[in-house]
């Protein structure tokens, strides 16, 4: 059975962006985790979300996908070493490593969009393209390993491309 871990900041998480790839996820038999900062996390929206592990805890071998959720508050991880350091091991590891909304802000920051096509929210077109990417503004965006959602109204569709990846 296939394994992802979410990425969610304490707060301000993006609600549809964890929900609606999870629930494509849960429904294809995939297991769903969640790591943060901290236990407790509130989405935008009023989703409350309990962590199961801290993103210190987070193993790539113990994971198929890693999964950065958007929304306001994930801008937290946009220059934290630790997200940087799961970016490049899941990347390297040969891991669909994916980003919705202002989460590809994270990607670009870790260092692993130079030479690819990536979306997000439109903020992080500037991080992109400073970091050697090309930002395409798409729903969703698939270039080798990087899978990236542009925000909540491609959330379902960015978890299906991620399961195509996933087999």
């Amino acid at each position: 059975m296939a394994r992802v871990i979410f990425v969610l900041a304490q707060k301000d998480f993006r609600d549809e962006e964890l929900l609606h790839p999870k629930q494509v996820f849960e429904a294809a038999g995939v297991e769903c985790k969640v790591a943060s900062t901290t236990r407790e996390c509130t989405g935008m929206l009023g989703a409350r979300v309990t962590a199961d592990m801290l993103l210190s805890e987070v193993k790539e071998k113990d994971f198929n996908a890693i999964v950065f959720v958007g929304g306001g508050g994930s801008s937290i991880y946009w220059n934290d070493k630790t997200a940087h350091s799961l970016v490049n091991a899941f990347y390297k590891a040969g891991k669909p490593t994916c980003s919705i909304c202002l989460a590809t802000g994270t990607l670009a920051n870790a260092g692993v969009v130079r030479g690819r096509k990536v979306t997000g929210w439109p903020d992080t077109r500037p991080l992109v393209e400073k970091s050697g990417g090309t930002y395409t503004g798409a729903d969703v965006e698939v270039d080798g390993l990087l899978i990236t959602g542009k925000g909540p109204h491609a959330a379902r569709a960015f978890g299906k491309r991620i399961l195509e990846k996933l087999g």
